[in-house]
């Protein structure tokens, strides 16, 4: 009874790995979308390209069964692809012209 309460722990324990990755890849890809949206690529580019490559490294990680450096690489696209859309955010709004002013 201990033995089969043991190896249920341990199935558990080791599907967190593929489960919670596969979380973080979809929030990544979530925020690289988010970020092309708000035109990354032309306006941040250097957290656009970031994004992008430690989004394609996690799901290589994930293809070797290293969950948690896949994890960690998806974490990091993330961050990424949210610096990449606030900046570009940032700066389109630098480049809008400013609302003629109201006369009354």
């Amino acid at each position: 009874m201990k033995i089969a309460r043991a190896l249920m722990v341990l199935a558990a324990i080791g599907a967190c790995g593929p489960v919670q990755s596969t979380a973080y890849l979809m929030d990544a890809e979530v925020q690289i979308e988010a970020a092309r949206t708000a035109q990354a690529e032309r306006f941040a580019p250097y957290e656009w390209t970031a994004a992008n490559l430690y989004y394609r490294k996690a799901k290589e990680e994930v293809g070797y069964s290293d969950y948690e450096q896949a994890v960690d690489f998806a974490q990091k696209a993330q961050k990424f692809a949210t610096q990449a859309r606030d900046n570009a955010m940032k700066t389109t709004r630098k480049d809008e012209p400013a609302a003629p002013a109201r006369t009354p």
